[in-house]
């Protein structure tokens, strides 16, 4: 017989001293500003209270591994939510953009032992990126936001199992 580690699906306590990130990209904003809301409200109906959301502007994507390896480096920081949005151009400019922070924050997750959603969306254009930040194909920051409490609730049973 196996044993399953399931997380608790009860709300997060408030209570709880460490705090959430959410890195967002500025350029783009009109994208980058509806995801984030969407995050905040999502980490807000999911128990995090919003004293305990720290939220970090950073200049673009290719800043999103700066300040979130700054963030999960510090005690009070449970996880971060990197949003984003890199719309391709007509060079490849985009696809090293991708590539790169991607690898970094999956590395930094890695590194810290905790949780970093990733909200960069990788569109081919303006439309694309809309459908995502609320449009018809939902808010990837709501998404993001759901995955780390998710996250956070696992690592939380994961914790009691290792106990």
């Amino acid at each position: 017989m196996h044993k399953e580690i399931k997380p608790n699906s009860q709300q997060l306590e408030s209570a709880n001293s460490s705090c959430v990130a959410v890195v967002v990209s500025q350029y783009n904003d009109q994208i980058t500003s509806k995801l984030c809301h969407g995050a905040i409200e999502t980490l807000v109906q999911g128990g995090i209270s919003r004293e305990k959301i720290v939220i970090a502007r950073v200049p673009g994507a290719w800043e999103l591994p700066f300040a979130t390896q700054r963030l999960v480096a510090t005690r009070n920081v449970a996880g971060v939510i990197a949003l984003g949005a890199v719309i391709k151009g007509e060079t490849s400019h985009d696809q090293h953009i991708n590539r790169a922070v991607s690898s970094a924050l999956m590395q930094l997750s890695l590194d810290h032992n905790k949780p970093i959603a990733f909200g960069l969306l990788t569109v081919n254009n303006l439309e694309q990126a809309l459908h995502r930040s609320g449009g018809n194909k939902g808010n990837k920051g709501q998404e993001c936001a759901q995955a780390l409490l998710e996250c956070l609730r696992l690592g939380k049973a994961l914790d009691e199992y290792d106990e």
